[in-house]
């Protein structure tokens, strides 16, 4: 039985591992509603109604003084405004990782974080072979990501038939997936940098960390500094997005009560803050930038768009490129004995995940927004999204349902 007594004892591990259980419950759920809006997306983008969805999401919204700094398309504030919230979240699940987690040591973070680096090198490999030295050349970052949401939620969809280990391995090279992804964004699609408005962003950085070691633990102080570290990073030019993940660095993972050590519970601002974003992550953010941004005109056109170089680079990238890097990657990382292989996981399952990491979605449409900006590069580029990560999702449910 799994249900706890009303008196029995939650150790710090226990609540250490809740927020992952929780996360993980919410995958399938969470996915599913993913989905959904995407077909919604597709629907509206090729309905008699088609011109109300693009015009909708290029409507006028201001906060603060109307022309002045903040007035932005509803688009904007989905793709650079929630998602900044997506990658507090994404911040926080790899600061959580590292602390405690399965990056917290060498021997146990180096088979995903290897996995993780042959799911980005050899995709990107696949994509520049089609676009090397073409006007689709910037979009090589696009089959570098994997979406979490949608990979993990396959396997919540697959219950018992892939082991738990499994779970928290594609999460791990998910979330160590991700770290190269912000980085991606960070030194390679950023814009000309203001250095006056970066230097003010490193002042509130500052003033974040000055806050930790203070041992200020009210969460209404960090929103405070975060939202004039993301005002900063939206004028400097990098992309305002990363200020979530440098504002999840800053949140507290101790108790309030002063220790040296790692501990997490209830009173941890950084788990109670991973507690509260999962469900709006799941539920609202993830779904609205997948509607906002998976509507693709599918007409005659879309058969010759697949047939485009940056399409098919973004479809031999997530579809043969990733599950090629993630099993290279791992096999040279146990090969050359730096890792060991999880127990209950054998080489049919890494091959699965791999293909299932070919899942891209929400940070490849991402990435793609930054390369292309509007125009027909990034329709073409979505187009090469949806079909690949409808055959990476299916290629891996099915090598992972597959009996020996």
């Amino acid at each position: 039985m799994n249900e706890r007594r009303p008196h029995e004892t939650v150790t710090p591990i226990q609540r250490l591992v809740r927020p992952f259980q929780e996360f993980a419950d919410l995958e399938a759920s969470g996915g599913l509603l993913l989905i959904g809006c995407t077909v919604a997306a597709l629907i509206w983008a090729n309905s008699p109604f088609a011109g109300s969805y693009f015009h909708f999401w290029h409507m006028d919204l201001t906060f603060g003084r109307i022309g002045g700094l903040l007035a932005e398309p509803l688009h904007f504030w989905i793709n650079d405004g929630l998602m900044a919230l997506f990658f507090l979240l994404v911040g926080l699940e790899i600061k959580r990782e590292i602390l405690v987690g399965e990056l917290a040591s060498f021997q146990r973070a180096v088979l995903p974080i290897a996995a993780a680096l042959g799911g980005m090198i050899v995709p990107a490999a696949f994509y520049l072979l089609f676009n090397h030295g073409g006007p689709g050349a910037p979009g090589w970052g696009i089959p570098m990501a994997t979406d979490i949401a949608f990979a993990l939620g396959v396997l919540a969809l697959l219950r018992s038939r892939v082991p738990t280990s499994l779970k928290v391995f594609l999460a791990a090279l998910a979330i160590a997936d991700d770290i190269g992804a912000v980085l991606v964004i960070a030194f390679f699609y950023t814009e000309r940098i203001s250095w006056i408005s970066l230097g003010a962003g490193g002042v509130f950085f500052v003033a974040l960390l000055a806050a930790n070691r203070a041992g200020v633990r009210h969460l209404l102080i960090y929103a405070i500094l975060g939202l004039g570290l993301w005002v900063a990073f939206l004028q400097s030019g990098i992309h305002a997005t990363v200020a979530g993940v440098l504002l999840a660095i800053t949140i507290p993972a101790r108790q309030p009560i002063a220790s040296r050590a790692v501990l997490t519970s209830n009173d941890s601002p950084m788990l109670r803050l991973e507690h509260t974003l999962i469900p709006w992550n799941r539920y609202l953010i993830m779904p609205v930038f997948a509607l906002a941004n998976a509507g693709v005109a599918l007409g005659s056109g879309a058969a010759r768009s697949v047939a485009a170089p940056v399409s098919l680079g973004v479809i031999f990238g997530l579809v043969i490129g990733k599950p090629i890097g993630v099993v290279l990657f791992s096999w040279l990382a146990t090969r050359t004995r730096l890792a060991a292989m999880l127990d209950g996981i054998g080489w049919r399952q890494i091959v699965g995940v791999g293909m299932l990491g070919g899942i891209g979605f929400t940070m490849s449409l991402f990435i793609a927004n930054l390369a292309f900006g509007d125009g027909p590069a990034l329709e073409t580029a979505k187009v090469g999204i949806l079909v690949a990560s409808v055959v990476s999702g299916l290629a891996g449910a099915i090598v992972l349902v597959k009996r020996r």
